[in-house]
This record gives C-alpha cells, sequence and structure tokens, in this order.
C-alpha cells in the first residue's frame, strides 16, 4: 500500500492530500529515509513523521485498504512522541 493511502486509513492524518504534501516536503520517513507519497509500506515498516512541533515515530503493524475508527489504531504502534522546543532567538 502507498504510505500516503496507510496514513489516511490508519488515521494517522486525516487526508490522503495532506499525507501526499508532508511526504513531498520531506516530512515523512521510512525506515530511516525520506519517503515519496508512492512508496510502498510493509507490516514491521517505520515511519517518522514530522507534524509542526510533533515528532511521530509509529511501526505499522498491519495493512488494511479500509479501516472503521475503532480498527485504525490497531493498524500501527506508537514508539514515540516528541515535542520539539521553539527557538524563540531565531
Amino acid at each position: 500500500m502507498r504510505i500516503d493511502k496507510f496514513l489516511k486509513v490508519s488515521r494517522l492524518l486525516k487526508r490522503r492530500e495532506t499525507a501526499k504534501r508532508l511526504a513531498e516536503e520531506g516530512g515523512v520517513y521510512l525506515n530511516g529515509k525520506k519517503a515519496k507519497p508512492s512508496s510502498e509500506v510493509q507490516n514491521g515498516d517505520l515511519l517518522t513523521l514530522s507534524l509542526g512541533r510533533h515528532v511521530l515515530e509509529v511501526e505499522i503493524l498491519e495493512i488494511r485498504p479500509y479501516a472503521k475508527k475503532e480498527q485504525a489504531n490497531a493498524m500501527y504502534r506508537l514508539i514515540k512522541d516528541t515535542l520539539t522546543e521553539v527557538n524563540e532567538d531565531a
């Protein structure tokens, strides 16, 4: 499954277009490498998402073509949710 679709189906991001844009801007890493929106994901892959000040690291546990809200968070395991500091000197 494409990474942009996985991000939408798993509800890590609300819209597929947002996931696509984030990947194009370099905010998505797949197994430590920058990911394109068309990058394929598999079970066991590690995703890193830079969402503003939040940096999420998740492990993909399951890939589904569709998931209800209750099933979506079973598709991944949150490894780390880091909040970065704002540099007020800049």
